[in-house]
């Protein structure tokens, strides 16, 4: 097992009863294994507290005369205090934002629905009766009904407004009758290593909603390979805020928020390998603004679509049928074409090498390509091998579909 190769992916809870926020028993609930996303956890959450005290220099060298000399002195409580009273200031601003979610399916002629899980949101923003809330997509993707439990306890009906796969992220709305506290987005590219990250969410389920803990900005940024079978292929790759939030299933889609109480990412993964601490990561909210609105104006993220199911070269068996060059190493094998390529005439076995000259050897690096730098409608030149023989064709791009 790698060091991602895990089965934390899930909101599953234990078979026993859990408890709403005043105490009261429900029903456990778990979350399915279709269609999950990432390799590893996706029920982000908390952070565990770091303390430290400061050092500071007082005074000037001691070969200046009638100047004290440098003392090292300990911060005061006074300092602790500061940081302690910012914390509860941030939390307070925010709390309030922040939901549990439960997702259940109910089958068409069937009784009870059956409940796939518990996570938690984030109110960001009122539109009219509308309140929208933020999560995972993990949260809420296999969901026929959802309920919102705000911050007092009440529950509301929450309809889907989007979901995205790609980015792990979510949109549903509520009724906004009553609602006064809104999340403010931050600026996650100004995070540095070592600022303080609060997060606030639900950590497994209900009996322990509004849970806040607090750690640091391991690192703003870093890169996970996603892959959306499960299977070890990698389809994607986030880039993530690394904090060490003890991040625990029912997490997935609380709030990441710095010390100015704005939200600066959306927790979502954990690395859960048997002793491994500390490694929790958070979508950043900057990237995830544009998915937001999209997911607002449209339900859906708008993506461009070349049309073909691949692998790389290099985890193909029997390459020598392909007879490649001895020159071409690297390269993704069309399993299948449809719609934009196959009008364009790829098909089965053709090895694309390169996407408007840019060299291509995996199905990570034709996602970037196409969702960072291509556009819907837009042409695109493909490179290939057909029979060992190199061709080029001109692939119009569609629009992606929802997954």
């Amino acid at each position: 097992m790698s060091l991602f190769d895990d089965d934390f992916y899930t909101t599953k809870l234990p078979r026993k009863s859990r408890w709403t926020h005043n105490g009261s028993a429900v029903p456990a609930v778990s979350r399915s294994k279709d269609g999950r996303v990432a390799l590893f956890a996706v029920t982000g959450g908390a952070a565990a507290i770091m303390l430290a005290s400061l050092l500071i220099g007082l005074g000037t060298h001691r070969d200046e005369p009638g100047q004290p000399a440098a003392v090292p002195v300990l911060a005061t409580g006074d300092s602790y205090q500061m940081k302690e009273d910012q914390v509860v200031r941030a939390v307070e601003q925010v709390k309030p934002a922040v939901v549990s979610i439960i997702s259940a399916i109910k089958e068409e002629g069937s009784g009870d629905a059956q409940s796939l899980g518990i996570g938690s949101g984030v109110l960001f923003q009122k539109n009219g009766d509308k309140a929208y809330i933020v999560t995972n997509n993990h949260v809420v993707q296999s969901a026929t009904q959802i309920e919102v439990i705000l911050a007092n306890g009440e529950h509301r009906k929450a309809k889907m407004t989007g979901k995205d796969m790609i980015t792990d992220l979510a949109v549903i709305e509520i009724d906004a009758a009553g609602l006064k506290v809104f999340a403010e987005f931050g600026d996650s590219d100004k995070l540095k290593a070592g600022q303080t990250a609060i997060a606030i969410g639900s950590p497994l389920g209900l009996r322990f909603a509004q849970t806040t803990t607090v750690g640091v900005i391991s690192s703003p940024h870093q890169k996970i390979p996603i892959s959306f079978a499960g299977d070890g292929n990698y389809d994607w790759e986030m880039d993530v805020i690394q904090t060490d939030a003890a991040i625990n299933q029912g997490n997935s889609g609380g709030a990441l928020i710095n010390l100015e109480g704005k939200l600066v990412g959306i927790n979502s993964m954990k690395v859960a390998e048997k002793g491994v601490e500390g490694l929790g990561f958070a979508i950043p909210i900057n990237s995830a603004k544009e998915t937001i609105n999209s997911l607002i104006e449209y339900g859906k993220v708008k993506r461009p679509y070349i049309g073909i199911t691949s692998e790389p070269l290099r985890a193909f068996k029997g390459i020598e049928v392909l007879k490649l060059p001895d020159s071409v190493k690297n390269g993704i094998i069309v399993i299948d074409a449809v719609g934009p390529a196959k009008e364009a005439g790829l098909a089965t076995h053709d090895v694309i090498t390169e996407l408007d000259g840019k060299p291509i050897s995996n199905n990570v690096m034709l996602r970037q390509y196409l969702y960072g730098d291509k556009k819907i409608g837009d042409p695109i030149k493909v490179t290939y091998y057909r029979g060992g023989k190199k061709a080029t064709v001109t692939v119009q791009l569609g629009e992606k579909k929802e997954d």
